[in-house]
């Protein structure tokens, strides 16, 4: 009874595989397609973990040493806001961490997003809430790197957003004022203009969008001050340094008022126009010493 037993076990056994067998093979048949694409994408992800990467402590270093933010009195973090992923191969720039950008830095698999404007700023209330809690949960779901660095990458002599903006208007720097000394003054390469319409032209011209000017229509302009973004709060100053027009983002009431009185040009030039320069200067200046891939991505504003 007992051998027998065993016998019939072993027939039920052999019966079983059998039909697992076949079973196997016709699975194998219907899907070899999809295990052949998996291989494909597993083969791409071998390849995408030997390309070029780094730690993130090492690249925050990098900004750093690059960027000496201990330098500046500022009006939020500077460095490392949002930790993500700790190997980094890819770094997306842009001016503002906002959704736009976040989005665009998933759709190009970046490990890191670096900008000039961050999430926190200085008077913030801390809620995690509306469009901060949206910001954040992309970046903590996609476990991506935010660096930001906002008046360090202003005031860079080289990179920074200043010295970039100048450079592209052709402009050269021979001397700095105001707080933290992050305006810059200087002359045209080109010589001067012949009066504010022609300056404005001219920066209408190279950042591809209209100005904003205010002042004596046709006094010939030598000396240029200029200061990206909201330095408004600079024209006095600007002033006081012997400049025949100021350059920066925005304008406010009281400047047009200066401009007329005091007899100096003020061009609105739009915030994020001015500013389009420094984060994709230093990240991508960063992304090839550290020997990362590097993305500019432009999110449209008017402002």
């Amino acid at each position: 009874m007992a051998a027998y037993g065993r016998a019939r076990h072993s027939g039920q056994h052999f019966a079983a595989n059998g039909r697992a067998l076949d079973f196997g093979r016709q699975w194998v048949r219907q899907h070899a397609g999809g295990i052949e694409d998996n291989r494909s994408r597993n083969r791409n992800k071998t390849f995408t973990a030997k390309a070029p990467m780094t730690d993130r402590l090492q690249l925050l270093s990098a900004f750093n040493t690059l960027l000496e933010p201990s330098r500046f009195k500022d009006y939020g973090p500077n460095g490392l806001q949002v930790e993500g992923a700790p190997e980094i191969r890819k770094i997306v720039s842009g001016v503002t961490a906002s959704r736009a950008l976040i989005e665009a830095a998933v759709a190009a698999r970046a490990d890191a997003i670096f900008v000039h404007h961050g999430l926190f700023w200085r008077g913030q209330d801390g809620c995690v809430t509306g469009w901060m809690r949206q910001r954040l949960h992309l970046l903590l779901m996609h476990n991506i790197n935010l660096f930001a660095y906002h008046l360090p990458l202003d005031a860079h002599p080289e990179l920074g957003n200043n010295a970039q903006w100048g450079q592209r208007l052709g402009l050269q720097i021979d001397s700095r004022f105001g707080e933290q000394l992050l305006g810059c003054m200087g002359h045209w390469q080109g010589g001067h203009f012949s009066n504010a319409q022609a300056l404005a032209s001219h920066v209408e011209a190279v950042g591809g969008r209209p100005v904003t000017a205010v002042g004596p229509a046709d006094m010939p302009i030598s000396r240029i001050a200029w200061c990206s973004g909201g330095a408004q709060g600079y024209f006095e100053e600007a002033i006081a340094a012997g400049a025949d027009a100021f350059l920066t983002g925005e304008i406010s009431e009281p400047q047009a008022h200066y401009a007329r009185e005091c007899g100096v040009t003020f061009l609105a030039c739009g915030h994020h126009a001015s500013e389009r320069y420094g984060a994709q200067a230093v990240a991508a200046h960063v992304a090839q010493q550290c020997g990362l891939e590097h993305q500019f991505i432009d999110i449209d504003n008017p402002a």
